[in-house]
């Protein structure tokens, strides 16, 4: 095997794990303070997801793909991933009181393996195009990956699962995303001209998260002076990107 495919195996396992066990830490916290940084989180994540997908890989898909291409594969990722949040629960939650969770614990546990998956496919691609650019992308997947999991635990311990349970049935779903690199490296060696296409569906899938599920709970609420932190967290979040 080549260094960028394990490069890429350990940038996923960053991805896919490390927002986890940083949620796992803020469980930790009594509820009050819990509440409090959840929504910095989320704005962090949000600028991370921007910057990623705006600064860097659709600047790099646009140096392989003629910029027509680009946009009209944008809009189709988009619009797939609309669709995938009907089929398969793709959308992140932040508390155990989302409804499109209500049904079963087992279900946001297949939904989330599913998003780990295919987390690891856009690291795995987002090496092949470079490393810096992977580096970029597995800690923006990081940052997203960290109020979502926090709303996973709620919804697993709601559900009756112990800590414990809770943490280890998470850990082999944020495994996933080793295996989506994987995929990502056999797939495109096959088929190497895709490679720019699935960087697009990568920026997608990002843009997607960041503006239909995690901007609009950031609404929530009036205005004052959280509003100011969640823009300076965001801004925060977006120069993170242009640093790397």
């Amino acid at each position: 095997m080549s260094a960028p495919f394990f490069v890429a195996l350990g940038l996923s396992l960053l991805g896919g794990l490390g927002g986890l066990f940083v949620a796992s830490s803020v469980l930790l916290f009594d509820d009050a303070l819990r509440a409090k940084l959840v929504p910095w989180l989320v704005s962090y994540a949000v600028g991370a997801l921007l910057g990623v997908a705006m600064l860097d890989i659709l600047p790099a898909a646009l140096d392989r793909l003629p910029a027509a291409e680009v946009f009209a594969t944008l809009l189709a990722g988009i619009l797939l991933f609309f669709m995938l949040e009907k089929v398969v629960l793709w959308r992140h939650c932040h508390t155990h009181e989302c409804e499109v969770h209500e049904s079963s614990a087992y279900v946001v546990l297949v939904g989330d393996t599913f998003h780990n998956f295919v987390d690891g496919v856009v690291i795995g691609t987002a090496v092949l195009a470079s490393v810096p650019l992977g580096v970029s992308t597995a800690l923006a997947v990081a940052a997203h990956e960290i109020p979502q999991e926090v709303g996973d635990f709620a919804i697993l311990l709601h559900a009756g699962f112990s800590r414990k349970r809770a943490l280890l049935v998470n850990v082999l779903s944020g495994a996933a995303s080793a295996l989506g690199a994987v995929a990502a490296f056999v797939a495109l060696d096959l088929m190497p001209r895709a490679t720019p296409y699935v960087l697009v569906l990568a920026a997608a899938s990002f843009l997607y998260v960041a503006m239909a599920d995690l901007i609009p709970g950031l609404h929530k609420g009036r205005t004052d002076a959280g509003s100011l932190r969640q823009v300076v967290l965001i801004l925060l979040g977006i120069a993170t990107m242009m640093l790397l």
